[in-house]
Order: C-alpha cells, then sequence, then structure tokens
C-alpha cells in the first residue's frame, strides 16, 4: 500500500476514534443515556433536576392540595397499585412528586392526564415498580 494512502487510513481510524470518545463523552456527561436507560429498560420517568432546582416543600403541598382531585383520578387507574407522594427526603426543604404504577397501561394513563413535564409547576417522576 502506498504511504499516502496508509497515511489516509489511518487519519480516517484517528477521526473516527475521536468521534466515538467524544460521543461517549457527551452521552455519559448529559442524562441522556441515563434517560434512555431509565425510559425504554425501566420504564420509569425522571426529571434529573437538583436539589437547588426544586419547588420548596410548601409549594408541593399547596399544589398536591389544590389538585388533589385530579391526583386522585391518576390513583383510580389501578386502585391498590398506582400511588402517590410528595419526596421531600432527598432533598431537605425542596420536594417533588413521585407517582408509583404496576404496568405500562397504568404509565400511559398517567401521562395521559398529566400531558405536561410539571404537575402544574411541580417536577414529578414515575416510577414502574
Amino acid at each position: 500500500m502506498p504511504r499516502s494512502r496508509k497515511a489516509g487510513v489511518v487519519g480516517g481510524v484517528l477521526v473516527s476514534v475521536v468521534c466515538c470518545v467524544g460521543v461517549v463523552l457527551v452521552l455519559t456527561s448529559t442524562n441522556f443515556a441515563r434517560g434512555l436507560y431509565s425510559n425504554l429498560v425501566l420504564d420509569n420517568r425522571e426529571h434529573y433536576l437538583a436539589c437547588e432546582q426544586l419547588p420548596p416543600l410548601s409549594e408541593v403541598e399547596r399544589v398536591v392540595k389544590e389538585h388533589s382531585d385530579i391526583l386522585d383520578d391518576i390513583k383510580r387507574i389501578s386502585p391498590g397499585f398506582v400511588y402517590v407522594e410528595i419526596d421531600s427526603t432527598s432533598c431537605p426543604g425542596k420536594a417533588d412528586i413521585v407517582i408509583s404504577y404496576g404496568t405500562r397501561q397504568d404509565r400511559l394513563a398517567i401521562e395521559a392526564i398529566i400531558v405536561d413535564d410539571t404537575f402544574f409547576g411541580v417536577p414529578y417522576r414515575l416510577r414502574n415498580n
């Protein structure tokens, strides 16, 4: 193989390796890969917000109280298998909503009711239990 062709092959391999390493770094430094695994494998939905980004516990409690009828509708999707709770233990003084469910159909029904990335401004997580 001529020298210039070898250099071209080596250069191409080097560019490919650098691109692959770049893609791996981007995927591992963002929540993209974690989100795919969580969603596709575990059938969960996560918001990946830091504690500083969560609303105060009092605000979450207010929203839950104001919209308890909608949360009751969510619980009625599958009584005894769908649960709604406020998680304030992970981040003291801050909170989010965790909705647990048993099947993929339950999750789809929950998402059809909420229809947004937040529950009236409160971040929520969906957990397939």
